[in-house]
């Protein structure tokens, strides 16, 4: 019992510690690991843009799943993986058959990679909601869904519960956490496993679940830090993992209830945990409504970046770019909202982007994008 509690704890460190002993560990793993770097190129068809994944291995589990869903939902995840080296990882015969390749790297490893018809990105996002000593929890959220949630507070019975039971913890994890994963992410579907959730979060955290005249209805399972006053969203769920409880606005009002206790309990902020760098990302345009700050995070995606580069220029390529605004790097390390377009299609104005640490938007023409040398978002912008 002993050891597995170790092994538990070792484990959620290491995917998740920020501080300086986790990082370093990890920068000297992914020393080792980007030796053999991988290439994993998604399902091929007509009219999609062939896609391919290089570099860190652990971009396969968390980068690659949310490009094969926008590239083609349901394309599926079949998928021909080989190992590289770092000075032909996106040379020809490799890329022979690849119009856009995403690469995850360690920073010291950018002097591998090409700088044409590239954007650099973070490898992870990480947004947080301060809250001070007199937090405005509603005053934070936008106004449409603030609106919402008056009326609906107004006219439902809501309740937060915080959940102490061993079976409060079953009840969450069985019948909310994992049938929404499921729901949502099907084989894609990455959590914490059972027992470190237990041992890791549960022990060390806050179970709350939201009901509805008495009947739960969606949970959040959260990680308490009391040496630096965050409380940390790790799990969520709704009863079920049924879909009409996001049209709702439950889930919604899940969230807005929990950042209402902690800044109850005068903790300093909630980390909403994080997401991949693109404005099409559902994650970020749920969570951007709760006006966090966005910022690197601070476990060892710190040191990593993701580079996105145009192989060939194709009508499934353009389509892609243009349907997914990206969160890039400029010149002096800086987010900046990317929104390509051509001569036939605009921007994608209907994906807002406006969240504390983003800085402003860009929009790139594709022609010259794609026929021009090295190009970095650069900063300020008119």
């Amino acid at each position: 019992m002993m050891l597995d509690r170790l092994y538990a704890a070792g484990g959620y460190r290491w995917r998740n510690g920020e501080g300086p002993v986790v990082r370093t560990a990890h920068r000297l793993f992914d020393v080792m690991a980007a030796r053999r770097p991988v290439w994993v190129e998604s399902p091929s068809g007509d009219g999609m843009v062939q896609l391919a994944y290089a570099g860190l291995p652990e971009g396969v589990h968390l980068t690659l799943p949310f490009l094969e869903h926008r590239r083609a939902p349901a394309a599926g995840a079949v998928r021909t993986s080989v190992r590289r080296r770092w000075g032909s990882l996106l040379a020809a015969p490799t890329a022979e058959h690849t119009d856009l390749a995403v690469t995850g790297y360690d920073i010291h490893h950018a002097r591998h990679l090409p700088q044409a018809r590239s954007l650099t990105l973070p490898f992870r996002l990480a947004l947080t909601v301060p809250l001070g000593d007199k937090a405005d929890v509603l005053g934070r959220v936008s106004r449409k869904d603030r609106q919402q949630f008056v009326r609906q507070r107004q006219c439902r019975t809501w309740t937060l519960e915080v959940a102490t039971r061993e079976a409060d913890f079953a009840y969450f994890y069985d019948h909310m956490h994992a049938p929404t994963m499921q729901v949502r992410h099907g084989e894609s579907t990455r959590s914490e496993r059972r027992a470190i959730a237990h041992t890791e979060i549960f022990r060390k955290g806050v179970l709350f679940f939201l009901s509805h005249s008495g009947e739960p209805v969606a949970g959040a399972l959260c990680r308490l830090e009391p040496t630096t006053g965050i409380l940390t969203l790790r799990l969520v769920g709704v009863a079920d993992g049924n879909p009409a409880h996001y049209r709702g606005g439950t889930y919604t009002a899940l969230f807005i209830h929990v950042l209402e206790w902690a800044a109850h309990q005068g903790m300093a902020s909630v980390d909403l945990g994080g997401c991949e760098p693109f404005i099409s990302k559902g994650t970020f345009q749920f969570k951007r409504k709760l006006h966090p700050v966005v910022t690197m995070p601070g476990n060892h995606f710190r040191h990593k970046r993701l580079r996105v580069t145009v192989l060939r220029d194709t009508e499934p390529v353009r389509r892609f770019l243009i349907d997914n605004p990206m969160i890039a790097l400029d010149d002096r390390g800086g987010f900046v909202a990317v929104y390509f377009h051509d001569g036939r299609r605009p921007p994608r104005a209907d994906l807002p982007w406006r969240t504390a640490g983003i800085a402003q938007a860009q929009h790139v023409d594709l022609d010259s994008f794609l026929h021009s040398g090295p190009r970095r978002p650069s900063a300020p912008f008119p």
